[in-house]
């Protein structure tokens, strides 16, 4: 879904002794969409460090490493993205099998990063709080690389509401738990309402681009988030249960009846991040799985 040569393990070289830090100069490519920040404290930093991804603007040339990426696709799961990055590196015809690429954050063991061309591949964990952290040190090195044009989008396995298991539903709004276009961040002692609005021109093409392949019934629809796996999602089989099936099926069709067609842990943040950067973004792949069970038949 999403979305040569090159290997980043053969870039990746930590730059000798400087201090000097590598910051951006976007005044030679005027006119290209750069990836911008909403931090005025960030131009000011002798150093940014890009703590779990073990990567700095001292340590690392992040421009010559990731300057032309132009597709980013994160995902939950570490071998899911390693195996993403793979298929990458086959379709775009890159030498070798690919298996000699490196993560580039193997530093750290909060997530993984691989690059094949302008393609990076990136895991993020389970929920919101995780993903958020990924976002944050990935836009400030898509930043500090100075790229431009870049797309990011999110693929995971979900739980489907009324659609076939094995459906892939191509997100055009993400909704929270009340069926709201809204991310809600409690930063310090305040709520900060956020939208969650995400390109509709991007999902009408991934739509299109799905009817290439026919084996995947592919839909439309609204995506929720929720705040975590069990109780958050209505499941009977958590070591909590405060409510009734009835209780639950009446939530999942009135779920259904406000267009939301699946239920995941990672849009509402993805698409309120992406959006206060400028990023065009969409998290259209989240698949309902043919092994777990179709939420509005539990």
């Amino acid at each position: 879904m999403s979305g040569c040569p090159l290997s980043v393990e053969g870039m990746a070289s930590v730059l000798p002794a400087s201090n000097k830090s590598m910051k951006s100069d976007r005044n030679t490519n005027v006119g290209k969409k750069f990836v911008h920040v909403q931090n005025p404290y960030l131009d000011l930093m002798d150093e940014d460090i890009l703590y779990h991804f073990a990567l700095g603007t001292k340590t690392h040339n992040l421009p010559v490493m990731f300057g032309d990426v132009k597709f980013v696709c994160v995902g939950g799961s570490s071998n899911r993205m390693k195996a993403f990055a793979l298929r990458m590196h086959k379709e775009l015809g890159c030498e070798g099998d690919g298996e000699e690429m490196k993560d580039i954050c193997a530093g750290t063991d909060r997530f993984c990063m691989y690059k094949t061309g302008p393609v990076l591949s990136i895991s993020h964990g389970m929920g919101v709080p995780s993903i958020s952290v990924m976002l944050h040190e990935l836009i400030k090195l898509l930043y500090h690389a100075q790229c431009c044009d870049v797309t990011i989008f999110r693929i995971g396995t979900s739980g489907g509401i009324g659609i076939e298991p094995g459906s892939v539903v191509i997100t055009d709004t993400a909704v929270d738990s009340f069926f709201k276009p809204r991310f809600e961040q409690v930063i310090m002692d305040s709520i900060v309402t956020r939208s969650t609005e995400l390109d509709r021109d991007l999902a009408e093409e991934l739509f299109t681009c799905s009817k290439d392949f026919p084996h995947f019934p592919t839909l439309i629809g609204h995506t929720m988030c929720t705040d975590d796996f069990y109780e958050g999602q209505g499941r009977l089989d958590g070591a909590l249960c405060s409510y009734s099936r009835e209780k639950k099926l009446d939530y999942l069709k009135r779920a259904y009846k406000a267009g939301v067609r699946n239920i995941e842990m990672e849009c509402t943040v993805f698409a309120a991040i992406c959006g206060r950067c400028g990023i065009k973004g969409d998290p259209p792949g989240c698949w309902t799985s043919p092994d777990s069970r179709n939420q509005a038949q539990c």
